[in-house]
């Protein structure tokens, strides 16, 4: 193995730990805000007693995410230095920027959220579990922003091999910003969703903490039956901004190796081979392809042989990563649309088949992110900076055996404190909610709207 591979392999591994945990933090954080919101607006104790169980796991995965965040960025440094001198001026005020609005306001409010119930009362409670979700949402805003520079890179200059911004706003808002950045907070909002019906049908089945359980669960496939349906709308959009401005991703991505000017099939499956340059044992549908990349049947589709072996990305890699990403979204989708209509004939509760597909679906959507990014990722190859520096010209001059060993003590080291971080969050799972608010814990204040907390048991309203 090369210096170049073992560095891809490095950030490969740290980022795929980081971005897991991000991930279910922006779609909790708006969970929790709108579990307290309900709370102070019905005096429900089964929400308190919800928000107060999933604040904990937020917590957990919080410091996770920003314990992996930290060790990835310093990878900018010892592997991928000449990348982050020529990139520098553009990409370091972007994730500056990160850190000053998103990383300042999680941390200050953090606080508040987690250890300020008998500090302040219940709506300055709530303004700030509300301003560390926005927080996240900011998080998002600029790693994307960077992250879609990279992809689709704009408003910069190069003067003596340095890249220079000459118009941020053109940075910022580069093409393809818009659809990664929709994409990736609803797959957040998605993740979040699967994980909590999971946690709910897990309940569910054992018999413990029902009322906060069917809440969740409630609350979950109501959620999904929304909110998947527009992540494959932004999926679809974002695809139509790869096809106009990164075609060999595309193509990589559909696995066609030849030119379509119009009725292009869609392959569902095959193996794609780079010495003949086809699809081995493909299943396809005739014409469909052109219609779902470009609206029309006569619609273009550019094949990879029109560009040379070394600037295609791997594409089985591509072609494999996007459809396990898909073939996810279609079973979260599922849990989505058959749980609200199960939830609307009232019978979710009692089909424990459903019950266990929640509890079985509960990686899917960390797999999907993963996969999601792998094609974004994989695909852009073999640059850095899409059209404007490869990887093989971004990295260190560093030895592979240096790589090497730091990516063997990172496995190890990751190994340990994240697994034991996962176990403890799984154990809290496995707990469940309080069983009901102790008076001393409620914030102080005046009852939510004048409703009297139904401390120490569930509300008898039902979901």
């Amino acid at each position: 193995m090369d210096m170049v591979l073992l560095a891809r392999l490095q950030f490969a591994f740290t980022v795929s730990f980081h971005i897991i945990f991000p991930a279910f933090t922006i779609g909790l954080a708006s969970y929790l805000a709108m579990l307290e919101g309900l709370w102070l607006k019905t005096g429900r104790d089964v929400y308190l007693r919800l928000y107060r169980y999933w604040v904990k796991i937020f917590a957990v995965s919080f410091g996770m995410g920003v314990v992996s965040g930290l060790v990835m960025s310093y990878q900018f440094g010892t592997n991928w230095s000449v990348f982050s001198e020529k990139a520098g001026n553009v990409l370091g005020p972007l994730l500056g920027y990160e850190v000053l609005t998103a990383f300042f306001l999680e941390a200050s409010f953090l606080g508040i959220m987690l250890f300020g119930w008998k500090k302040v009362g219940p709506r300055l409670h709530f303004a700030s579990t509300c301003i560390v979700a926005v927080g996240t949402l900011f998080s998002a805003f600029w790693i994307l922003a960077a992250n879609s520079w990279m992809q689709t890179p704009a408003g910069y200059e190069i003067r003596d091999g340095i890249i220079y911004a000459t118009d941020w706003i053109e940075a910022i808002f580069n093409p393809s910003f818009p659809y990664r950045f929709v994409h990736m907070v609803l797959a957040a909002y998605v993740t979040t969703g699967t994980v909590v019906a999971a946690v709910a049908g897990y309940h569910l089945l054992k018999g413990t903490r029902v009322e906060p359980a069917r809440v969740m669960m409630h609350m979950a496939v109501g959620f999904l039956a929304i909110v998947v349906p527009l992540q494959i709308i932004a999926g679809h959009e974002h695809g139509a901004n790869v096809y106009e401005h990164q075609p060999i991703k595309l193509a990589a991505m559909e696995g066609h190796w030849e030119t379509y000017e119009n009725n292009a099939p869609l392959v569902l499956v095959g193996m794609p081979n780079e010495e003949t340059e086809s699809n081995d044992y493909a299943w396809s549908i005739p014409k469909v392809g052109s219609l779902i990349v470009t609206g029309s049947f006569d619609g273009k589709i550019r094949g990879l042989k029109e560009w040379p072996a070394e600037e295609r990305p791997p594409v089985a890699i591509v072609f494999w990563s996007f459809r396990i990403m898909v073939g996810l979204g279609m079973i979260m989708l599922f849990i989505g649309l058959y749980g609200a209509w199960s939830m609307w004939r009232g019978t979710l509760e009692r089909q424990r088949w459903f019950l266990r597909l929640c509890m079985f679906a509960s990686p899917a959507g960390f797999v999907a992110i993963l996969t999601g990014w792998i094609t974004a990722e994989v695909g852009r190859q073999p640059w850095t900076i899409y059209g404007v520096l490869t990887t093989a010209e971004s990295v260190s001059p560093v030895s592979a055996s240096a790589v090497g060993t730091s990516l063997i003590v990172f496995v190890f080291a990751y190994s340990i404190v994240f697994g034991a971080g996962l176990h403890y969050i799984l154990k809290l799972v496995r707990k469940g909610p309080d069983r009901g608010i102790e008076p001393e814990s409620v914030p102080e204040g005046e009852p939510p709207l004048g409703v009297p907390l139904a401390l120490g048991r569930d509300d008898p309203a039902g979901a």
